[in-house]
């Protein structure tokens, strides 16, 4: 359907119809310095987008008031009989008209952002015929309310727009005049394909995951309308949910996991879509030899430096897993573990971006907290939550750290995050300066819908993110530079696991062996990330080894270009300027402005 408007940018990307949202001190979105205003062309540019925008919403309506457009706090995702394809016949509609628009544009930089929408359109409708042709829909149906009803109540929604969620509610249980209850339509969706033996089927994994988190949603969805004060208001709907949740339950115990599948490789057409969707624009063949590479090279780093780090902490192991090992002994407890992150290692970094001249830091604090039991559910592993990209008028985006994943059963518990060597690296990662700054700074500095919602690829999302991982390693402890290349051996684990699962290359224990012996992760996490591949968002995983590998080769094409006028903050905020342009837009861009603007600027100075 339509192409991923990311809501959680993360170690994991969302299922297709989740919808999170930010959540913080309200008076922290009222201190923070609202956007500029925005170019005559990005407003230009913006009118254009709404008519894409306008066409997808009624079919993802979680999302669109996620992201700040009015008028659809109420409203839920069309799911009803032919909803791919009256999707497919409103975006054709749509990028019928952004075409014609387009041959009478002159601005380049509308031009530009024209293209984007078109592109955007036609990978929405290839998207939607190939899962449609190819696949058997299966919503976790638990897991789609909590989420939808998690974007409405959070701290930074104004107390008007919570209580739609009560209304949102009552359209999920089908009590209202024009709806049927969600799990209706999610039973009737699997019917209708379920006997086509050339469609995929879920994941025996997914369903049972679905079922065993079905009581945690229920939870968090009770606990947010009791936060808010809507609990009375949401009882007869949450009762009425409870019932038909409990009988989709039944439906997927008995006829879904049955049938479902316990074989993990793709079709290569739905697979090489699963990239495409992603940014990933090499044959997964060629990615994993380079990530093989990249693997190796990372653990021999990690093996130099273990020693030195196991010297300065006293330790008698030299070998990097004992290390790493001893050093997660030394745990944060629960409720330690947010002041740690948010008042230890998130300044200490931002004063090392200002010292080192890094990059240009928002004018609004960063936002971080822990993850609640239903939102682990949901998405287990840390993860960003961007703030509202439309109407934004102070609003902050979040780092949500979990403390667990309830996936993985007995073997729930994390000992990835929540120690003080990790919290460097993976701060950096999701604050500042990756996914926070990058996301913050398209707030800030009003960059075009186009280029954010549009143009959103997980290879720069994700690529940048790791990107700032490594410009900070240098100014981190040794035992954060440690970790840090734990997260870089893990990226390219991910770069090799990924394909070659889908591609039937490897199988899902042997994966685990590499995630657990070699990388050196828990095994919840583990779990989470064969998950990852396998079941939750196969593809995905790939970017960030890609995306940080294109943005190193671009640097280092315009260090050499420029040579001693190479400015890396000017470079850095270059980037985030672009938005969120694919690889080879955001080159294009490097080459044609940014070099010629830094020689002339090289050349003024030398002649002043």
């Amino acid at each position: 359907m339509l192409k991923p408007l990311v809501l959680a940018v993360s170690l994991a990307l969302l299922t297709p119809h989740a919808a999170l949202a930010q959540s913080q001190p309200a008076q922290a979105a009222k201190a923070a310095t609202a956007p500029k205003p925005a170019p005559a062309w990005v407003e230009q540019s913006n009118a254009h987008a709404q008519i894409l925008l306008q066409a997808q919403a009624p079919f993802v309506p979680e999302q669109m008031s996620f992201f700040g457009v009015p008028g659809y706090d109420t409203q839920v995702f069309d799911f009803r009989p032919g909803y791919a394809k009256r999707f497919r016949e409103a975006t054709q509609q749509a990028r019928t008209q952004l075409a014609a628009r387009a041959q009478a544009e002159r601005d380049p930089n509308v031009q530009q952002d024209l293209a984007i929408l078109i592109q955007a359109a036609d990978d929405a409708i290839e998207s939607s015929e190939v899962n449609e042709r190819l696949t058997v829909p299966f919503l976790d149906v638990g897991q789609t309310v909590f989420q939808g009803i998690k974007g409405l109540l959070t701290d930074q929604v104004p107390a008007e727009r919570r209580k739609n969620a009560v209304e949102r509610l009552r359209r999920y249980a089908g009590l209202t005049p024009d709806t049927q209850p969600l799990a209706t339509l999610a039973r009737e969706r699997y019917a209708e394909h379920a006997g086509d033996a050339k469609r995929l089927k879920p994941t025996k994994i997914e369903v049972e995951q679905s079922l065993a988190n079905l009581p945690t949603y229920l939870t968090g969805l009770e606990e947010l309308f009791a936060k808010y004060g809507l609990a009375a208001e949401a009882k007869p709907a949450l009762d009425a949910l409870k019932t038909q949740l409990e009988g989709y339950a039944d439906f997927s115990r008995g006829t879904v996991l049955p049938n479902a599948r316990t074989t993990y490789e793709l079709p290569k057409e739905l697979y090489a879509l699963q990239l495409k969707n992603v940014g990933i624009d090499v044959d997964p063949l060629v990615l994993v030899d380079r990530a093989r590479v990249g693997f190796m090279e990372t653990r021999a780093a990690m093996q130099q430096l273990a020693p030195l780090v196991a010297k300065e902490k006293g330790l008698k192991e030299s070998d990097y897993i004992a290390v790493m090992r001893a050093l997660k002994r030394k745990t944060l407890p629960n409720e330690k573990l947010e002041a740690h992150y948010r008042n230890v290692v998130m300044p200490a970094l931002e004063e090392q971006i200002r010292e080192h001249d890094v990059v240009t830091l928002p004018q609004r604090p960063m936002q971080m907290r822990l993850g609640t039991a239903a939102e682990s559910a949901a998405q287990p592993a840390p993860h960003f939550l961007p703030a509202p990209l439309i109407g934004n008028t102070g609003q902050q985006g979040t780092f949500v750290l979990p403390l667990g994943n309830p996936n993985a059963g007995a073997e729930g518990a994390y000992d990835d995050f929540n120690f003080p060597a990790v919290a460097w690296t993976l701060s950096a990662h999701e604050g500042r300066p990756g996914h926070e700054l990058q996301f913050t700074a398209m707030v800030e500095r009003g960059i075009s819908l186009a280029r954010t919602l549009y143009a959103f690829n997980s290879v720069n999302v994700e690529g940048w993110a790791l990107y700032a991982e490594a410009e900070m390693v240098p100014y981190e402890p040794l035992e954060g530079q440690l970790f840090a290349l734990q997260f870089r051996l893990l990226r390219a684990a991910r770069a090799m696991l990924d394909p070659m699962l889908n591609l039937g290359l490897i199988d899902r224990d042997t994966a685990f062996k590499v995630l657990t012996e070699q990388v050196g992760l828990s095994n919840a996490m583990a779990r989470q990330e064969v998950d990852r591949y396998t079941v939750r968002s196969p593809g995905q995983a790939g970017s960030y080894f890609y995306g940080y590998s294109k943005i190193l080769a671009l640097r280092a094409e315009t260090e050499l270009a420029l040579g001693d006028a190479f400015d890396r903050q000017a470079f850095n905020d270059f980037l985030l300027d672009q938005g969120l342009l694919p690889p080879d837009l955001l080159a294009q861009a490097v080459r044609e402005r940014f070099i010629p603007e830094q020689k002339a600027k090289a050349k003024g100075a030398s002649k002043g």
